[in-house]
């Protein structure tokens, strides 16, 4: 199968998102493409510059794309393109994309998150937002009415999302895990990254995945997703069995992946797009 640019890229940025693209109905597979490989390149940024100053400067590059600014070679970047195609055809909101942008800059330095309301707010502007965008390309009349599902489910797919990044994170002396459940069970960012408490680790690690599980069964509870909305729902359908492995294993989850393989994902996908159920 011939890929698009986008989608290309997207297969080696962003696997689960890939497969919802190819999940998803046809006609709007690639304006999706765009927005989740724009996501992707924003949040591959910290991996591909060594100080924050260089990677303040790609994300604002994309924020002068966005407010009409952009450079000379925009056009020839297939991602660029393809995204500023998707906002006309859609008219999806610039200032959504770009207060992505903006909270994606937190990403580029290892400052904590405070407390789960930051994590919350994280999470909204981010894989949330991603949601309801996606939902407005597929069925704009339908998006509005989801806007809590799109909420809750963000959170749980962002902390499901950090929690498989959590070793990766870890050896580069960031953390995602907020501080109030940090020390609700007696530990510090310096304690956790330390690594040797495993104990207390593993009860950090067992209430963050807990939030996630909480805001999945959130979202489940606000109704279920119209179907033309579903395929905006499909990359969810991964955070409920990491979340509950995550609570398992706690701590072992720096020695023990909690991904499953590429099969089982787009299994997964497959069947709750059938049930229309994540």
């Amino acid at each position: 199968m011939s890929l698009s640019p986008c989608l290309s890229a997207l297969r080696e940025t962003d696997r689960d998102r890939y497969l919802a693209c190819l999940l998803s109905p046809e006609d709007k597979r690639e304006d999706l493409a765009a927005l989740y490989a724009f996501n992707a390149e924003l949040a591959r940024i910290r991996d591909l510059v060594r100080e924050p100053l260089p990677g303040e400067v790609r994300m604002q590059w994309w924020r002068d794309l966005l407010e009409g600014n952009a450079h000379g070679e925009s056009q020839s970047n297939p991602v660029a393109a393809g995204l500023l195609a998707a906002i006309e055809t859609h008219r999806l909101p610039g200032s959504a994309l770009v207060e992505l942008i903006e909270t994606r800059i937190f990403d580029l330095y290892d400052d904590p998150i405070e407390n789960r309301g930051a994590l919350e707010a994280y999470a909204g502007h981010t894989a949330s937002a991603l949601i309801q965008l996606s939902s407005l390309v597929l069925d704009p009349s339908a998006a509005a009415s989801h806007a809590e599902t799109a909420g809750h489910a963000g959170v749980a797919q962002t902390i499901a999302g950090l929690l498989m990044l959590m070793p990766h994170h870890s050896r580069r002396g960031q953390l995602y895990l907020p501080l109030d459940i940090l020390a609700a069970t007696g530990l510090d960012r310096e304690t956790f990254l330390e690594g040797k408490d495993k104990a207390r680790i593993g009860a950090a690690i067992e209430a963050f995945a807990g939030l996630g599980r909480e805001h999945l069964a959130k979202a489940r509870s606000a109704g279920k997703v119209t179907p033309s909305l579903f395929p905006a729902y499909l990359p969810v359908t991964i955070a409920g069995p990491v979340l509950e492995k995550a609570v398992r294993i706690k701590a072992g989850l720096f020695d023990s992946p909690l991904q499953f393989s590429q099969l089982r994902r787009q299994f997964r996908m497959a069947v709750c797009l059938m049930r229309g159920r994540f």
